[in-house]
């Protein structure tokens, strides 16, 4: 844990993320409630998601990194650009259609999601590329 501002910053934009995935309006409040998406009806069960999927990606990035610089570096390219994938996927699906009607606040918070996912393996690759094998 060589730069715990990474980590207070993180955990910030998780409980962020968190209270705005548990606060959508009332056309939101009904597709929540609809499709039965129960781990975002309120903001103890939105923030345990979003800790979740975030303690994941920093335990997959962590042993990832045991594996070797050059099989890490590689891994981590592979999870960077499949999570900058579910980023813009996110950005578009949420950005139209029945989802743009969910409210702005929701709405972030679902593109925060994919968005820390890239946060936290781009930072993983930046400290596998960056470290040298002494």
């Amino acid at each position: 844990m060589r730069n715990p501002f990474f980590y207070v910053l993180l955990l910030v934009l998780v409980v962020l993320d968190g209270w705005l995935l548990a606060h959508p309006n009332l056309i939101g409040r009904a597709g929540v409630f609809f499709f039965d998406y129960t781990y975002l009806e309120t903001f103890p069960e939105a923030l345990g998601t979003v800790a979740a999927v975030v303690a994941v990606a920093l335990l997959l990035s962590w042993a990832v990194r045991r594996f070797g610089q050059p099989v890490a570096i590689v891994i981590l390219t592979g999870l960077l650009a499949a999570s900058a994938f579910y980023l813009f996927q996110s950005f578009t699906q949420y950005n139209q259609g029945i989802y743009k009607l969910t409210g702005a606040g929701f709405r972030a918070g679902a593109i925060l999601l994919p968005g820390l996912l890239v946060l936290v393996f781009g930072k993983a690759l930046w400290d596998a590329v960056s470290s040298r094998k002494r």
